[in-house]
């Protein structure tokens, strides 16, 4: 296993970040066990989890009763909890109840307290905001995370899908009030979805060293390349709204590249997809969400995969 810096902090983590959405929707306890035991048995020790995952249930979901607490539970039996970066995230609604979404003070602290509980933990090493809430001050949810962390109770903390101006904008508050500041941000990036981060947020990552964690980093399992076009209905491929997302020339003569320089290096199009994202500016860790052991063994065997340079450069032009 690699190991990179957590963005702008002294923390190190596995070149893969084990995502675990699917814990409890297509993954039962015993399995998440197999997965968890398995991934850092090979050096890795960076999962993340929300405490709304997972949020596909067709019966809705409470929120966090499954994958933050299938993590917790096997935490007690882990004797290395120190070795790890656990990171979760907030804001998600939980229920239709007022106040039990958002980013704000009163609910950042009932989340964190049930986050905690949930995985069996006495801190949360990367507190992540899962979304920006433009009708709360930004003031009001750094000064409480910063007492989060002032408290013992988080270590470090990041946000997830912001805009490069609003990051910005808490990094220069964070500045200015002396808060503790982001260190990482969780936004979507992919082979077939480069132009939210490339367009602004990779520069400015750069600049800030803010550590960038894609997640769907395989498009939703698109460029794993167990798809045909025409024959997409299984996974998140079920929902017609996914389909057409992905469903075009342009995403298939992609994939069909990404196939071609798999198979001329002799490994499969999972690990060019991976080991190309690992390679870019300012990313510190995919957050790759897996169902089974086999299909956690060649997501890490990625780490070890060096693309060549002219493979590298006909990735980038797509």
């Amino acid at each position: 296993m690699k190991y990179k810096t957590l963005g702008n902090s002294g923390a190190y983590v596995s070149a893969i970040c084990l995502g675990t959405q699917q814990f409890g929707r297509w993954v039962d306890e015993t399995e998440a066990c197999e997965i968890l035991n398995v991934f850092t048995e090979h050096g890795g020790n960076f999962i993340d989890t929300a405490d709304c995952y997972p949020i596909y249930l067709p019966n809705g979901n409470s929120g966090g009763e499954l994958s933050e607490s299938f993590i917790g539970r096997w935490l007690k039996s882990y004797s290395k909890r120190d070795d790890l970066i656990i990171a979760t995230k907030f804001s998600a609604p939980m229920n239709d109840k007022p106040n039990n979404e958002g980013i704000s003070r009163k609910y950042i602290i009932k989340a964190v307290e049930q986050s905690l509980k949930r995985l069996n933990t006495d801190y949360i090493d990367l507190y992540q905001v899962h979304d920006d809430y433009f009708d709360v001050p930004m003031e009001e949810t750094l000064r409480t995370l910063d007492d989060l962390i002032k408290k013992g109770l988080v270590r470090y903390i990041g946000c997830s899908n912001f805009s490069a101006w609003r990051l910005m904008k808490a990094l220069g508050l964070s500045d200015k009030r002396g808060y503790a500041s982001y260190v990482t941000i969780q936004n979507k990036y992919n082979l077939l979805e480069k132009c939210e981060y490339e367009s602004e947020l990779m520069e400015l990552c750069k600049e800030e060293r803010i550590g960038m964690l894609p997640y769907v980093p395989l498009a939703k399992g698109f460029l794993t390349g167990k798809y045909h076009q025409g024959s997409m209905s299984d996974g998140f491929f079920r929902e017609k709204d996914v389909r057409k997302l992905y469903d075009n020339n342009r995403n298939w003569e992609i994939l069909h590249l990404v196939q071609s320089i798999a198979d001329k290096n002799g490994i499969n199009s999972t690990q060019v997809a991976l080991a190309w994202l690992m390679q870019r500016p300012g990313v510190v860790a995919p957050v790759v969400g897996v169902n089974s052991i086999e299909q956690l063994k060649v997501i890490l065997a990625s780490v070890d995969i060096s693309l060549l340079n002219t493979d590298i450069a006909d990735l980038n032009q797509v």
